[in-house]
């Protein structure tokens, strides 16, 4: 037996992260497969007539073992990964791949499935169970169980490349963004940057024992010296570097990835009976078809596009008028922004920085949960972590039960790719009467404190953290039976209402007032850079909307379509991003070869999912607005309809009984100033 095939011997069954080696993964995941296929046997060979306890439940209970070693294993893969991980990955995934094809074109086992599902009519089953004998049902006809024997062998071959193709994605995109890094030698080409960002680039030279300063693709890095930079020059090279990511002809080429994935997604979606790919994934979201996406997409590009030409047409006479720019180029934008931006409301992310230390800001999305939902987060040094950075905390609710085990990773490090997300080390379900908690993480990418600072972040990282929080309340407040519908397991499209919810406290005078203390002084924000805040988050949302359906569309345009005819990338994105252009093309650029959500996480034909849960958020918060932001009612109705019920129930269901109706987008366009 493996440390990861036996019981944790930790405090809460906690991951014991600093006693696993690198050459333990392999053998644990053989083992984790044959222990899991003991169960599918088991469940297969059972002389009894099949029933919903005996084949469903038992389903959704098995593998449990695999799927712990798999969530640690690749968790790590994106938080903490080396090139050891990263091979045995590519060992793994396709022993992965096979596994879960064995189970969903087993015969016996879907005939068993399959008499189960028959009589659902009379089998007297509450919502949960129905939606989990639906989702069985559908793993296997989705999955290719209804395939003739010779289809099934071509649809395993095809799930082998996919997960082996994706994961040389990933690591190419990540290799590519550790590859390129700026080192600068002269003060002058520092002008316009932050101090902090100054001396976090000197800290990173001094670690490479070189003179200066370095720069890199980090977001922490990158955003802050394309925005502020004064050297045009300095920003179109960093630009450029992160545009080119997997595009350059050189070994970490992304290209033929891309055409491969988007051919073999094709081919499976065929293969299965479906047009494309978007039309199979689209089957289980409440978007339900491409057409509605990119009927719902082109809508409001509509409302958002005049919006979006006028804000730009401001930004170019405001940075002709500064600097005499003839034409805004990409490298342009963020850093005209920020100075339109400051002259407009005073405002700038330096002002605020100080009244927002990362301590101080994490406890506030705490508090807000406190007062919320009645949680309260317990630091301690007794949960084992994979890095020395990682926070853990127990959280209890009011009458001090254990609700969740709580991971916190917060700075960017080598083997680590960028971004923000929330995961989890282990789902909640309840089983022989015990209610089995989960142990839930957020790993984000913020700038390290300094020798002379704390970690003082950007209101953009105050609302992403908050962003990741709410997925985390998501599955910390998971209270369903079975693992497979619980917390974050619901569709696509819904998911990101949990999250971006939580973002619309960040602009409450009343929960900024919880943690905006100058970090120096301790004395709150002032009640006019409040304001600002608010009048500045409708500024050039038409912008904004209208890159964010730009990456929707260009996710369709790969999955909605048959793409055996594209060859050329470029041409390609060009094409897709036609009627949402500002900026000139960059031709040394593209999007898709670093586009990780869409080609290694599972964003393919769901990008437009962030604009659809907005939508939802801003009606949803619209209640709050109504009733109190720390309303107990709504928030009880909010945790008991939404948080807690996991995919136990299609979510337009659970939304209208937390809500009373329908989401109306109304609500979104008047919070973007559209209407």
């Amino acid at each position: 037996m493996s440390i990861l095939t036996t019981l944790f011997n930790t405090l809460h069954n906690t991951a014991p992260f600093s006693k696993i080696k690198n050459e333990d993964y392999l053998p644990a995941f053989i083992e984790g497969i044959a222990l899991a296929k003991a169960e599918i046997d088991a469940i297969v060979q059972n002389e009894v007539i099949p029933t919903f306890e005996n084949t469903i439940e038992a389903l959704d209970y098995s593998g449990y073992i695999l799927d712990r070693i798999s969530s640690i294993f690749f968790n790590l893969n994106s938080a903490e990964t080396n090139d050891e991980i990263q091979k045995i990955a590519q060992e793994v995934s396709p022993l992965l791949s096979d596994f879960s094809n064995d189970i969903t074109l087993n015969a016996a086992l879907f005939a068993k499935v399959k008499a189960v599902y028959d009589q659902k009519a009379s089998l007297n089953l509450n919502p949960e169970q129905t939606t989990l004998l639906d989702k069985k049902y559908k793993s296997f006809s989705r999955n290719g169980a209804n395939l003739s024997e010779d289809k099934k062998a071509k649809l395993r071959e095809i799930d082998k490349e996919l997960s082996k193709t994706s994961l040389k994605f990933g690591e190419n995109a990540l290799a590519e963004t550790q590859a390129f890094q700026m080192h600068l030698t002269n003060k002058d080409d520092l002008a316009g940057l932050p101090e902090g960002t100054i001396e976090a680039a000197r800290s990173l030279a001094q670690s490479q024992e070189k003179e200066g300063w370095i720069f890199t693709l980090d977001y922490p890095s990158y955003i802050p010296f394309v925005t502020y930079a004064d050297s045009r020059e300095l920003r179109k090279k960093m630009a450029i570097a992160s545009g080119a990511k997997g595009f350059q002809n050189n070994e970490f080429d992304n290209q033929q990835n891309v055409l491969k994935i988007a051919k073999l997604r094709f081919d499976r979606a065929q293969l299965l009976g479906y047009a494309t790919h978007a039309h199979f994934v689209l089957e289980e979201r409440m978007a339900q078809s491409p057409e509605k996406v990119l009927s719902f997409s082109n809508d409001l590009l509509a409302k958002a596009k005049p919006a979006a030409l006028k804000e730009f047409a401001e930004l170019t006479a405001f940075a002709k008028e500064l600097d005499g720019i003839e034409q805004l180029e990409k490298w342009d934008g963020a850093y005209y922004s920020e100075k339109l931006k400051q002259k407009l409301f005073d405002l700038d992310d330096e002002k605020l920085k100080p009244y927002f230390q990362l301590e101080k800001v994490l406890e506030g999305a705490f508090i807000t949960a406190e007062k919320l939902f009645g949680l309260h987060f317990e630091a301690t040094k007794a949960i084992d972590k994979y890095h020395e950075e990682v926070a853990t905390y127990e959280v209890k609710d009011d009458n001090n039960n254990l609700v969740a085990v709580f991971y916190a990773d917060f700075f960017p490090r080598k083997g680590k790719r960028n971004g923000a997300w929330m995961t989890s080390y282990k789902s909640q379900y309840i089983k022989d009467g015990s209610n089995e908690r989960p142990h839930i993480s957020i790993v984000c990418n913020f700038t390290k404190p300094t020798e002379t600072k704390p970690s003082l972040l950007t209101f953009n990282e105050v609302t992403t953290l908050f962003h990741e929080f709410g997925h985390a309340l998501h599955g910390i407040l998971a209270n369903t039976t079975y693992p497979s519908l619980s917390g974050t397991s619901v569709f696509w499209d819904f998911v990101e209402l949990p999250s971006q919810i939580m973002e619309n406290w960040c602009y409450e005078p009343e929960a900024l007032s919880l943690f905006a203390h100058h970090y120096q002084t301790g004395e709150m924000i002032p009640m006019d850079l409040v304001e600002k805040i608010k009048e500045s988050a409708s500024f050039q949302e038409g912008m904004a909307t209208m890159r964010q359906l730009s990456f929707g569309l260009l996710d369709m345009g790969w999955h909605g379509q048959d793409p055996s005819n594209i060859t050329d990338i470029k041409a390609f994105e060009t094409e897709q991003f036609a009627a949402t252009q500002l900026y000139p093309e960059v031709a040394k650029n593209a999007m898709s070869t670093a586009f990780s959500h869409i080609f290694q996480g599972g964003y393919s034909s769901g990008y437009y999912s962030y604009k659809w849960a907005e939508v939802l958020d801003a009606d949803a918060f619209e209640y709050f607005k109504e009733k109190g932001i720390f309303n107990k009612e709504v928030a009880n109705k909010f945790k008991g309809n939404i948080l807690s019920k996991g995919g136990t129930e299609p979510p337009m269901e659970l939304y209208k009984r937390f809500r009373g109706q329908e989401p109306k987008p109304d609500a979104l366009l008047r919070r973007a100033g559209l209407i």
